[in-house]
């Protein structure tokens, strides 16, 4: 069964939640920058640079990261694994990164990530910003800035669609899986 937690404006909501919840944790703006994790991420940490750029009077240093490479469940993903590019075009060295992925759940994304940004420099911090936590943790991970938590069944899916990809916002529960 297919049904909808989150529908349209109430996205938008969240995603200011979450930036709201980020920038009360922000000693430097000057020192920050935003990684969205391919492929929901990024228009997520697209959204979230635009709101704390115009609270914080800045224009933020924005990243795209794919992880397909770096996760540990690599050789379990089929032959044909679709591989995005990374575009991240300054240096991490020192920053506080804001890591923003769609949905939380196993936390092997974030670990995935956490190794890919390894390559790229050392960054002062990493925090975590998610729009939807549905907790499973299979590693000890926790987001520092979440839109919306749910109780979900390990089976079950959790999508985000976004206008900028998908035509419309919304967040979406499939019990059961795909």
């Amino acid at each position: 069964m297919t049904r909808s937690l989150v529908e349209k404006e109430a996205v938008q909501t969240g995603v200011e939640k979450v930036a709201e919840q980020l920038l009360s944790t922000v000693s430097d703006p000057s020192r920050l920058a935003l990684i969205g994790i391919h492929t929901h991420g990024v228009p997520l940490a697209k959204r979230l640079k635009g709101l704390i750029d115009s609270k914080v009077g800045q224009d933020l240093p924005l990243g795209t990261l794919d992880i397909t490479l770096y996760r540990d469940d690599y050789d379990l993903r089929g032959l044909k694994p679709r591989i995005q590019s990374s575009d991240i075009r300054f240096s991490i060295d020192g920053l506080e990164l804001i890591l923003v992925d769609d949905v939380l759940y196993t936390g092997r994304t974030i670990r995935a990530a956490i190794e890919a940004l390894g390559d790229y420099g050392r960054p002062s911090a990493i925090r975590l910003a998610v729009l939807a936590d549905r907790g499973h943790r299979e590693l000890p991970i926790q987001p520092d800035a979440v839109g919306f938590t749910f109780e979900t069944k390990k089976d079950d899916v959790i999508k985000l669609k976004m206008s900028e990809l998908d035509k419309e916002d919304a967040i979406i529960l499939h019990e059961g899986g795909l």
